[in-house]
């Protein structure tokens, strides 16, 4: 088997539907690929609605909602493919995407992490497609939006690598886990994703790991896909997602920069964070109570 494609559904029967659709309908004439569909206890009946549509995908049924990390190592596990492509379920990728992906990964055997062009419904680009790794600095010229008013400079423009030309070929830090493929072989080295992050930070982490182990990741704009974001059962105005959101950051910051950074820099980068959470919540729980009045 040459890839082994998996999806996680939560309550987003629409979108998954159109995701399969656009998997099974490309031009995969030149490999053989499975679909694993991971559903986290949608109950809303998409899981079997989907399993109707596609008879031969992998359909594994969560007990509860477990999130995106644990989903994913769940159908990771299940996969019988060389190549792993993590796939989220609100994206749709172009007729020659697979193909071109597997076929330069299989190329270049030092790449850990291959990721592809991504593009939002609008057209612009998904700058999680290609990013650095989150520094202190950069966290903060992100925050105060100096990337978006300086996007050709290296310095304010690190946390998203907005000075980098979009349609050129990088070797950098971390893609997005909306469209991830991996080797089996690297999996096997670096180990599935961490469940401590329940979502998001899941795929910076795993990049930062491939990386250690001194493979590449790469981003492949050759290849493209649509991604459509905020539209998953969570809904994006579910508290859990806002909190779950920063609380990723300081996951990843006290696993891999505790030695590196000095523990006032720490200190102030886990204050700030929370500082920042806590407005979010806010914020967020007065556009829920303005939307209901």
């Amino acid at each position: 088997m040459d890839l082994s494609i998996i999806i996680v559904n939560y309550k987003t029967e629409t979108v998954t539907l159109k995701c399969l659709k656009s998997v099974f309908e490309a031009d995969c004439s030149t490999m053989n690929f499975e679909v694993i569909v991971v559903d986290n206890a949608s109950r809303d009946g998409s899981a079997e609605a989907i399993k109707a549509a596609y008879p031969d995908i992998k359909l594994i049924i969560n007990d509860e909602n477990l999130g995106f990390s644990k989903a994913n190592n769940i159908g990771i596990r299940a996969a019988k493919g060389d190549v792993v492509l993590l796939l989220n379920s609100d994206t749709e990728v172009r007729p020659d995407t697979l193909p071109r992906c597997l076929t330069y990964l299989k190329a270049h055997p030092d790449i850990g992490a291959l990721g592809c062009k991504v593009l939002l419904a609008d057209g612009r680009l998904d700058p999680a497609c290609k990013r650095s790794f989150p520094t202190p600095s950069s966290g903060v010229f992100h925050t105060l939006k100096l990337d978006k008013a300086f996007p050709d400079s290296k310095l304010f423009g690190a946390y998203d690598l907005t000075y980098l030309d979009e349609d050129k070929i990088y070797s950098l830090h971390c893609i997005t886990g909306a469209f991830m493929m991996v080797p089996m072989a690297v999996i096997r080295e670096v180990g599935m994703l961490d469940e401590d992050y329940f979502m998001y930070g899941e795929d910076i982490d795993w990049c930062y790991r491939i990386k250690q182990a001194g493979y590449k990741v790469v981003y492949y704009p050759r290849a493209e896909i649509t991604h459509y974001k905020r539209v998953s059962g969570f809904g994006k105005r579910n508290p859990k997602v806002v909190a779950a959101f920063y609380d990723a950051m300081i996951i990843f910051y006290n696993k891999h920069y505790r030695k590196k950074y000095s523990p006032l820099t720490r200190g102030a980068v886990t204050v700030g964070t929370k500082l920042l959470k806590a407005r979010a919540l806010r914020k967020n729980a007065k556009a829920k109570e303005a939307a209901h009045d």
